[in-house]
């Protein structure tokens, strides 16, 4: 497994990291033990990055993955968990005020029986009144790294003009990662003309959703996925050419993903001890560069299309 640091913080982490959404129930049902498992798997087999979210499962997801922690050595793993967007009884909901995210950086740690947070995100600024989160959110975060409760602090979000102006308009050191999804995959790799002015004011990145949320797979984009029916037919298309060619869309979405070394790291989830050892082969097998291009001829035009964050 290769490891890279997440711009200046001094974390290293593997390049391929497990994402933690799925352990809130958020794409399938899950058993509970199986979420466990697999989380153990990937610790045990090299994957030292473990990102969730209070909104994910609302508050679910933490939840399991709190009781999978509390099995393996806090020095194996580097944990990363986002304030700003929630849920209950099945509602979602936003505060990205001082107050809530200091409460909620405390309450997720008792969720996950940890006594310190590596890396703290505010999560999806889209839906932020992007000036509080500038002069208040992230100010918020920096007192509770200084009083040593979370490591660094970071900001995710789909549209990467908007990640970019938060980075802009703060001091350097203020946002020290970006957690960007959808952008360096298969059908959209946008991501790329922003990594110069990420690196520009030493702001480590993060990649996930390398499936494009389940558009790149053989089973196909779930009804909710917010992308656009020719993108999804297009998608489609590629996946049904990948597979005549007697390859794996899934593995060259992967392995496409994890190989850019610029980018510290790209997340995966899965409740599945299985599929996070096939991922992990995955990224170890070569990328085919013709097929690749194959797929970028079938996706045409729609290439780099992208959809409002829901």
């Amino acid at each position: 497994m290769e490891y890279r640091e997440i711009g200046k913080t001094g974390l290293k982490i593997s390049a391929l990291s497990f994402g933690a959404s799925s352990l809130g129930g958020v794409f399938h049902s899950l058993k509970e033990s199986d979420g466990i498992q697999a989380v153990h798997t990937a610790v045990d087999n090299g994957l030292n990055f473990i990102d969730v979210s209070p909104y994910y499962g609302h508050y679910k997801a933490e939840t399991v993955l709190g009781k999978a922690l509390k099995e393996v050595d806090r020095s194996k793993y580097i944990l990363s968990t986002k304030v700003g967007r929630y849920g209950e009884n099945g509602v979602n909901c936003w505060d990205y005020s001082a107050k809530k995210a200091t409460e909620s950086v405390y309450e997720s740690m008792e969720r996950l029986n940890v006594e310190f947070i590596d890396l703290i995100n505010v999560h999806d600024v889209e839906f932020s009144d992007v000036n509080q989160v500038i002069n208040e959110t992230l100010p918020a975060l920096h007192e509770l790294k200084a009083k040593g409760v979370v490591g660094h602090v970071g900001i995710t979000g789909l549209p990467l003009e908007l990640l970019k102006y938060v980075v802009e308009n703060t001091k350097k050191g203020v946002v020290e990662s970006i957690l960007s999804f959808c952008h360096y995959c298969l059908n959209d790799d946008a991501l790329v003309d922003y990594l110069d002015f990420f690196e520009a004011n030493e702001v480590g990145v993060i990649n996930a959703s390398p499936l494009s949320m389940g558009m790149l797979t053989e089973r196909g984009a779930p009804a909710w996925h917010p992308a656009t029916p020719e993108l999804k037919a297009v998608c489609e298309k590629a996946v049904q050419h990948v597979k005549s060619k007697g390859a794996s869309i899934e593995q060259m979405a992967m392995k496409y993903s994890v190989s850019n070394p610029r980018i510290s790291s790209t997340l995966f989830s899965t409740t599945s001890s299985e599929n996070v050892l096939k991922n992990i082969k995955w990224i170890e097998e070569p990328l085919d560069e013709q097929l690749l291009l194959e797929v970028r001829e079938i996706i045409g035009p729609y290439f780099r299309e992208t959809w409002e964050n829901s």
